[in-house]
């Protein structure tokens, strides 16, 4: 198919990406075996040892793993991660509508690349790419809270096809009448009329559902799915979600087209879990909920960044400080998916069809001062220890940023930050406090906070360089 194209990567292996009782122990091993190898029993032990090595190193790279969505800003760091922590790799395929001009960097190492240009919505293409692959990590959708896309384009491309009567993307729905009711610890929904439904009613076309009916298809055992926090909330009612796990009830209101969408796609994943596919197999499937993802490469902060210095480096307080947000380092929301890739097949019992939060040791914040964190270092300060702004006076400001967006999108597109589920959502309490990652398949971060910090804040005083 077009769109194929066959490089290689480099494969920057160490020691702490190896299994306990691999490679490393064998090396222990050697000098005791070179002194067996003084008799004839010995080279007997030596030849065999040299023979089930060799037979190991042959066995650890035999994986052929899928990263839709692989140029874009997670799964980006998801193909490194792989490329440096996944020693049983043989091929990566990396698969997204635009391909980034970084994956020409990857052309050695023992690990081959294949970049595929395509379309989640298109089932043929879905196909190709996932045929012969053991692993697919679904990070391709359409991230979208400021209405740069339709609500139709949203669903199309997160879910399976065309929005429900229920999902409407007018902005006088996101004040108001909810989309839907997801009680997503159960599996079971209600639409805005308190009536039941299910999700074998939606049409089954593109999106996540290509994906999962392309497992089935061509046999591939195991899914893992980057859902999102906002699956949950923050909720546009602000009821705050304060230390909560993945068995926290919380009411799930869903009045903007993204979260709806990104609801519905998770439930697809989970529900398909068990699923036989091509060869009789069970399939696999689990989905990780980052928080709020931060790091090199975030757009939202760029684009926070550079509207600070069109003000002068001054950001104006909007939030109260005492809301506080989690959030985590893109690098540890990458690895957390290489690990859940990596334990799919050995625990399927234990995390086929859950859900896991994505966190780490990032300090709980308002977003306001969470960015200041790493905007204050690069020159920015943020005017007002209290918001200079009463929030009715936001709310206005924001509804007639979506009335004014609505009108002008037939001419133009006109996608401000502000607007009504940006602002409910900034204002609402969401942290979680949870270990069940690390307790299912040994999750700890990889990155520490003070180098996470440290990272992001050298990448965004890189692109006060570059814009200068």
């Amino acid at each position: 198919m077009e769109g194929w194209r066959l490089v290689c990567s480099w494969n920057g292996h160490e020691g702490r990406s190896k299994r306990k009782g691999d490679y490393d122990e064998s090396l222990a091993d050697w000098p005791r075996k070179q002194e067996d190898s003084l008799s004839a029993a010995g080279l007997s032990t030596l030849g065999q040892w040299l023979q089930q090595d060799m037979a190991d190193s042959a066995q650890a790279q035999k994986l052929v793993y899928l990263v839709t969505g692989g140029c874009g800003f997670l799964g980006e760091h998801v193909v490194r991660m792989l490329l440096q922590r996944e020693p049983r790799l043989r091929e990566l395929r990396i698969f997204d509508l635009q391909l980034g001009p970084w994956v020409e960097e990857l052309k050695t190492g023992p690990v081959q690349v294949n970049a595929i240009q395509g379309d989640v919505t298109q089932a043929h293409e879905v196909i190709a790419a996932v045929a012969g692959a053991h692993v697919v990590i679904h990070a391709a959708g359409l991230v979208d809270v400021f209405g740069r896309a339709s609500p139709e384009t949203i669903h199309e491309v997160n879910v399976q096809g065309q929005p429900s009567s229920t999902c409407c993307g007018s902005p006088w729905t996101w004040g108001r009448k909810p989309c839907a009711l997801i009680q997503i610890w159960n599996g079971e929904g209600k639409n805005a009329e308190g009536e039941s439904f299910s999700l074998d009613t939606y049409p089954a076309s593109p999106g996540t559902k290509n994906v999962i009916e392309a497992c089935v298809q061509t046999g591939t055992q195991f899914l893992v799915y980057t859902s999102s926090m906002e699956v949950v909330g923050p909720n546009v009612k602000g009821h705050p979600f304060y230390r909560g796990n993945e068995d926290t009830p919380y009411e799930a209101v869903h009045r903007h087209p993204y979260p709806h969408s990104k609801a519905l796609a998770e439930q697809l994943v989970l529900k398909a879990n068990g699923r036989k596919v091509r060869g009789g197999l069970p399939l696999v499937t689990c989905a990780l909920r980052p928080t709020g993802i931060y790091g090199e490469g975030h757009q939202i902060m760029r684009d926070i960044y550079y509207q600070g210095l069109r003000l002068g480096g001054r950001l104006f307080r909007a939030i109260p400080a005492s809301v506080e947000h989690g959030r985590v380092y893109v690098g540890n929301v990458a690895w957390m998916h290489v690990l859940v890739a990596r334990e799919l097949e050995q625990r399927a019992a234990l995390m086929g069809g859950q859900v896991y939060f994505c966190y780490d040791e990032s300090p709980y914040k308002s977003y306001e001062d969470f960015n200041m964190e790493f905007l204050g270092p690069c020159g920015l300060r943020l005017v007002g220890t209290r918001p200079l702004l009463p929030y009715w006076l936001l709310m206005l400001l924001a509804a007639l940023n979506a009335l004014l967006q609505w009108l002008l999108r037939p001419l133009l597109l006109y996608a401000p930050l502000l607007n009504p589920y940006t602002l409910a959502v900034a204002n609402t309490t969401f942290t979680v406090s949870t270990n069940k990652a690390q307790r299912h398949f040994g999750y700890e971060p990889l990155f520490s906070w003070e180098d996470s910090r440290t990272r992001t804040i050298r990448w965004v005083q890189a692109m006060d360089g570059s814009a200068q």
